[in-house]
């Protein structure tokens, strides 16, 4: 089965800027926090949100308190007005593209111009919009409806910002044939244009369309009649558990998109779902491929051979005689720390990987005592190797299982800002890539009586670079979810297009400064081999940001592959030299 994920799938702009603000929100403003009307027309979003104590305010009472935010479709200025008198503090989270059209009414309307807009009566968004109309706003839902007008001295059109392109297009030409004089404007949202032309070209190419969104969705349901105007099969599901398996498991090529209010972890989750379809409906080396490498990422037994990798890696890089203990060290440690890691992440693997959160709860005992028992003989391991690197094990090992208490007691909280190592920005991505750079490349190098610590410098900045890249890249991967529960990553604090140039960049960096670090004989000249992990990365991600790429267990699989790879190139060299 090939899935083809539209690059326009999710969350548009305003709807992104939105639900920020609504998570935001209770930090920022006074409480209670409600929405006026549903914030956006997605109900997994919406449970979120009542999770975390935002309420949906349906009608303004006399007085009242707390914050109110204005839905993305905007409201009327009337209701706007009634909510300040009622006393709440009024956050506009109107999609600034909804506030343009607001803004083209409101200066027509006070020159006495009719309102023409094309849309659905009863949406939000033109509900909004006609409040800023006047006396003079009419809402019609096609071309029929216009000709049905009487013909007016002075008029604009405008559509809800979600509209269909095409039946746009055909009002506007009418418009230019028979009311010249009419001014017309192109309010739809151009990320509305870009997923309506990418879907009907994806409906082309797929044997059908998966449509993920919530049912009161325009937008969502209009994407799904493009796919059914163009002849295909189109599923509209809110969520992965309405998928149709029995007759989507039986096609060749299925695509994927989704309205403007679907969050990308609903998009991934249904991803994998369809992916995972192979293993319940086929039984052959296939389907067991893709279960073994399963298996392999949610016990982390393949980070961790990988771990292993990467230090027989970075031992052969600084010519030092390889040091079995050292490999395990790496094994036994990676293991550990990133068991426990997801043990005490499960909350956002609610939302960026069911999958792994159902299989941490129903194994939470033997995955507590595997790690408790790799980290026990890490140390053991280390012990046996000396001092030095027990203690550097051992003060890593503090280090990783504090990461998310309260470091700072109560009394002492306040005025400083961070009281956990977890809420620092990017704390995770950078302590992870600092971990697995001194475990695999500075640890082996303090075995030997005379280390060669520049290339033993430059080993760690290898290996800590590309595993700081595998993480972000990853953490990008699960923005929205981890948004969600609060985490403080490096793609959260800065934005994933700033994420992506960095990883870029330092993978650039890394690809040209190893094998330069080689010729000057600082490190072997497996120094040369060893671009090719760094190289595959960029591939990866680049092509990811492509859509070529899409999120899931093949994609995990073979990022994790390229720290095997290193292990298999170092190999390789030291029997061939």
């Amino acid at each position: 089965m090939k899935i083809i994920v539209a690059k326009t799938a999710g969350f548009c702009m305003g709807v992104r800027r939105a639900v920020e603000l609504a998570l935001d929100a209770p930090e920022k403003y006074p409480l209670p926090i409600y929405t006026y009307g549903p914030l956006i027309h997605n109900p997994q979003v919406l449970a979120l949100f009542s999770e975390k104590g935002v309420r949906v305010l349906d009608r303004i009472p006399e007085q009242g308190s707390g914050t109110v935010l204005v839905r993305a479709h905007g409201i009327p200025p009337g209701t706007y007005k009634s909510l300040k008198t009622a006393g709440f503090t009024v956050v506009n989270a109107t999609c600034p593209r909804v506030v343009k059209v607001q803004s083209i009414i409101k200066s027509h309307a006070r020159k006495g111009f009719s309102i023409i807009i094309i849309g659905e009566k009863d949406h939000p968004e033109v509900v909004g919009l006609l409040g800023y109309s006047g006396k003079h706003g009419y809402v019609i839902r096609d071309l029929d409806a216009l000709k049905a007008l009487p013909s007016f001295d002075q008029a604009i059109i405008v559509a809800q910002t979600t509209q269909n392109l095409r039946e746009y297009k055909q009002i506007k030409a009418w418009v230019a044939a028979t009311r010249p004089h009419y001014k017309i404007y192109d309010t739809i949202c151009d990320s509305t244009e870009k997923r309506q032309a990418e879907v009907r070209e994806l409906a082309k190419e797929a044997d059908a369309v998966v449509v993920v969104g919530g049912r009161q969705s325009g937008n969502t349901r209009r994407l799904a009649a493009i796919v059914e105007a163009v002849g295909k099969k189109a599923y509209h599901v809110e969520t992965e558990d309405e998928l149709n398996s029995a007759e989507l498991s039986g096609l060749n090529t299925i695509g994927i998109t989704a309205g403007a209010s679907t969050p990308s972890w609903i998009i991934k989750r249904v991803l994998q779902s369809m992916e995972r379809m192979p293993l319940r409906e086929r039984h052959n080396f296939h389907s067991f491929f893709l279960r073994v490498q399963r298996i392999l990422l949610l016990t982390n037994i393949y980070v961790a051979i990988g771990a292993g990798c990467l230090a027989y890696a970075s031992i052969s890089l600084q010519g030092l005689t390889t040091s079995y203990p050292a490999v395990a060290v790496a094994v036994l440690y990676v293991m550990s720390m990133h068991i426990l890691n997801h043990l005490t992440g499960r909350a956002e693997s609610k939302y960026n990987d069911p999958e792994r959160e159902k299989f941490y709860n129903k194994y939470k005992p033997p995955l507590i005592t595997m790690a408790l028992l790799s980290g026990a003989i890490g140390l053991v391991v280390a012990y046996g190797i000396g001092p030095l690197p027990f203690w550097a094990l051992f003060s890593m090992s503090l280090l990783g299982l504090s990461y998310n208490l309260r470091l700072v007691p109560l009394p002492l909280a306040s005025g400083i800002k961070f009281h956990a190592i977890r809420e620092i920005p990017g704390s995770k991505t950078i302590l992870i890539a600092l971990a697995w750079g001194i475990v695999t490349a500075l640890l082996p190098a303090l075995t030997v009586e005379n280390p060669r610590w520049a290339a033993g410098i430059t080993a760690f900045a290898w290996a800590s670079g590309i595993v700081f890249c595998r993480t972000a890249f990853f953490d990008v991967l699960d923005i929205q979810g981890d948004r969600i529960v609060g985490k403080e990553t490096l793609p959260i604090h800065i934005g994933p297009q700033r994420s992506f140039k960095l990883l870029k960049t330092i993978l650039s960096i890394l690809i040209v400064l190893l094998p330069a670090a080689g010729l000057f004989g600082v490190v072997t000249y497996l120094s040369i081999l060893l671009t090719f992990p760094p190289l595959l990365l960029l591939g990866v991600i680049i092509a990811h940001q492509r859509g070529n790429v899409l999120p899931g267990t093949r994609m995990e699989f073979r990022v994790e592959s390229l720290f095997v790879l290193s292990g298999i190139l170092a190999f390789f060299y030291g029997v061939t030299s």
